[in-house]
């Protein structure tokens, strides 16, 4: 993690569970904004608050605009001044429980107890980059790879928008095999080399920072059997044609990152380029598609 600067200040607001992760996910697509954010909840009350550590002062304008997009709505927010000597990071990983889906068993360095039995395990700490696995869309893709991978073996692979790593991780973890792993934020390209090494998959794992579809490697490697993207609806939508573009004669897609009132939007979207949806994952309000290229 980088060293924060000087004057940090905290921005919060008290959402929902699955309002605050959205706009967490909403604000890491930037790297304009934050320099880290987080979803907690208060152990005491249940009540769940989105977290950003920000330069001082922050865009609040920003803010206010981007929660307009991802929420629907107005939020309000507070701001006050931190200690910037503080690892928020890793601080907003403490306490938090390993995640089992799709067979693959997701923890922390933090965590200490024994790893089970008949599981892929993961290793993957907090980062500048989204993708613990604690949140309803990796988890959904979690288990939408489990899902195809005992149908089919995919062989070229594709994880766009790829955060930390976890899902090309599990690919390669499954497999063996070389998976493309784009992001347009260099820092969470660094963070997936950095833990597919961790993951004895480091060899797998070509870290591409990348914007769409377009890139040499990407464009050239292309067709692919399965390509996941777990990003946002939005991003989804627009990426479609290149989708469409770089994906095999049945290839698998999944997709995730779509709150259910936009899972149509995007499932119109690919279905225009040829892609059919075959199954839904619906975890609370997030929804994960998995479509195949015909």
């Amino acid at each position: 993690m980088k060293a924060l600067p000087m004057s940090v200040d905290q921005l919060s607001a008290p959402l929902t569970k699955e309002q605050a992760y959205a706009l967490v996910d909403a604000v890491m697509e930037r790297d304009d904004l934050a320099l880290t954010a987080s979803a907690h909840e208060n152990e005491e009350t249940g009540e769940w608050f989105f977290e950003a550590t920000c330069d001082s002062p922050p865009d609040l304008e920003s803010f206010s605009e981007l929660a307009r997009q991802t929420l629907g709505g107005a939020v309000d927010f507070s701001v006050s001044p931190i200690d910037p000597e503080i690892n928020w990071v890793a601080k907003s990983l403490e306490g938090l429980a390993p995640v089992i889906a799709g067979g693959f068993y997701v923890y922390g360095s933090h965590e200490t107890g024994p790893i089970p039995g008949g599981l892929t395990p993961m290793r993957i700490d907090a980062a500048q980059a989204f993708g613990t696995g604690h949140h309803e869309t990796t988890t959904g893709c979690l288990e939408a790879i489990d899902k195809v991978l005992k149908r089919r073996r995919p062989r070229v692979l594709l994880d766009v928008g790829t955060g930390t790593g976890v899902l090309a991780i599990a690919l390669a973890k499954r497999l063996r095999l070389p998976v493309i792993a784009s992001d347009i934020d260099p820092i969470a390209v660094t963070t997936t080399i950095e833990n597919a090494q961790q993951n004895g998959v480091g060899k797998f794992i070509i870290g591409i920072e990348a914007t769409g579809l377009t890139n040499p490697t990407i464009a050239g490697n292309a067709p692919y059997d399965l390509i996941v993207a777990n990003i946002l609806a939005g991003p989804l939508t627009a990426l479609a044609p290149a989708m469409g573009r770089v994906a095999g004669r049945g290839a698998t897609i999944i997709l995730s990152g779509i709150l259910q009132h936009q899972a149509r939007g995007v499932i119109n979207a690919y279905q225009r380029q040829g892609m059919i949806l075959t199954e839904k994952l619906q975890r609370k309000d997030w929804t994960t598609l998995i479509l195949e290229m015909r």
